[in-house]
């Protein structure tokens, strides 16, 4: 069986009117804005939200394009959207309709998101959306840093004063617009460190996304090689390892890892020797920064308390739980995570997106989940440049971290934007050189595949 072809798509055709044009043309700054305005939606309180307004502008965008094009495979993805819908015939309870609402939207405007990176190909080139993504990471680090030097500070935004008591009482939304910087609770008697999280909610959050967008960042100063943007980007490359490893985040950890070593493979086997020692010489700055750093300390700190309500022993629980509830709906799931079986307080369903999905709206959905991503990571492998490859690695690392991190609302749209991107084939003025993934004879060019429909 071939893997799905990352060019070939399937035409989505409307009228054409006065002002319709190519989607290739749409313009650039729906996603731009979205990226680069991080602080902004932060700072104002609507940071988890943005995604859904964003992607109502892309549509209506889309919607005036003469012709709109999907990658092969979004069938699958878009019949898990349609049996999320579905599921919601499971519900019981207006608070459960909010928080399946919420999920929904985020499901669909990260379809949008992807359709429209896949279509705009001319304005959002490869160096634009690398670019808002290396953004992304920036912002990302300067949080991790900002939790470490202030970890009490709360940021009270302005939609927390609007906001009637009643939504502030709930917990996801408080949190939502009044900001922590860390996890952190200074009056505890437990001690326990503070774990960075701005600018996002939870200090998993930040390492699911720092974990994501880091190839992308390595893609990026090779794009920027020789300006002056490249020393300041490389600098703050071993400078990020501090709040990333004094998160104590386990998971992230592993995502590195994995994308460390998935990278390191397909140069070896290309023979990409310049990679190798890039990789091997973060390693060795991210070891002796582990042990520069009280790492170790904080996280026995932390295993050791109570604190840490979703331990790796508590995490195995409910994950066993969320089996134990399929067969009670086999079809739709329950609509929601379900609260009555979780350890320390915890629903069964929160703990890592697979789990949510699954105990939400049924092995069905789960499959077509799970099967989106394993396509767009098969149809990605066939490029060897390095845009391409840090696709790859971006979803091989999101599919993993699936099963115990949460995808909303950061992590779902980066892996679709990762997806678009190297689906959608090499841009066809790019003049990459020989990159980690395949060895090219000197003297030798080999055009990128052309961005055309091609036949698996």
């Amino acid at each position: 069986m071939s893997s799905p072809s990352p060019t070939r798509a399937l035409p989505v055709t409307g009228p054409a009117g006065p002002g319709s044009r190519a989607a290739a043309d749409l313009p650039a700054w729906p996603v731009v804005v979205l990226f680069a305005g991080l602080p902004l939606w932060w700072v104002v309180g609507v940071l988890d939200l943005v995604w859904v307004p964003a992607a109502l502008v892309m549509a209506l965008l889309l919607g005036r394009a003469d012709t709109v094009r999907a990658p092969r495979g979004l069938g699958v993805w878009l019949l898990f959207v349609a049996w999320c819908a579905a599921s919601a015939i499971m519900l019981s309870t207006a608070g459960d309709l909010i928080g399946f609402g919420y999920r929904l939207a985020l499901y669909v405007a990260g379809t949008v998101l992807l359709v429209y990176v896949y279509n705009a190909r001319h304005r959002l080139t490869e160096r634009v959306v690398c670019g808002c993504l290396t953004l992304w990471w920036v912002y990302t680090v300067l949080g991790g840093f900002l939790g470490l030097l202030m970890p009490a500070a709360v940021l009270r935004t302005p939609l927390a004063r609007v906001l009637p008591d009643s939504l502030l009482a709930n917990e996801l939304v408080s949190h939502m617009v009044v900001r922590r910087l860390s996890q952190f609770n200074p009056d505890s008697f437990l001690q326990v460190a503070p774990r960075p999280s701005a600018p996002f909610l939870y200090t998993n959050n930040w390492g699911n996304v720092y974990s994501l967008l880091l190839p992308f960042v390595l893609v990026h100063l090779w794009q920027v090689r020789g300006q002056r943007r490249f020393w300041p980007l490389l600098a703050l490359l071993p400078a990020s390892a501090v709040p990333a490893l004094l998160t104590l985040n386990r998971g992230m950890f592993l995502g590195v890892a994995l994308a460390a070593a998935y990278v390191g493979l397909r140069a070896l086997l290309a023979r990409h020797l310049p990679t190798v020692a890039a990789i091997v010489a973060l390693g060795v700055v991210a070891f002796a920064l582990f042990h520069a750093l009280p790492v170790e300390e904080r996280q026995g700190t932390r295993l050791s308390t109570s604190a840490d309500a979703t331990s790796t022993d508590d995490r195995a629980a409910l994950y066993a739980q969320a089996l134990e509830l399929v067969p009670e709906s086999p079809l739709f799931g329950h609509g929601a995570p379900v609260a009555t079986l979780g350890e320390a307080g915890v629903p069964v369903g929160t703990q890592g997106q697979v789990w949510m999905v699954l105990v939400s709206h049924g092995p069905v959905a789960t499959l077509c989940f799970l099967g989106w991503f394993a396509l767009a990571f098969l149809g990605t492998l066939r490029r060897r440049d390095p845009v391409g490859l840090a696709c790859s690695t971006a979803l091989l690392v999101g599919a993993v971290e699936l099963f115990y991190y949460g995808a909303l609302p950061y992590g779902l749209p980066l892996l679709m934007v990762a997806a678009a991107l190297g689906l959608r084939g090499a841009d066809p003025a790019s003049t990459n050189p020989a990159p980690p993934g395949r060895h090219r004879p000197p003297g030798r060019h080999r055009p990128h595949p052309s961005p055309e429909p091609e036949r698996a």
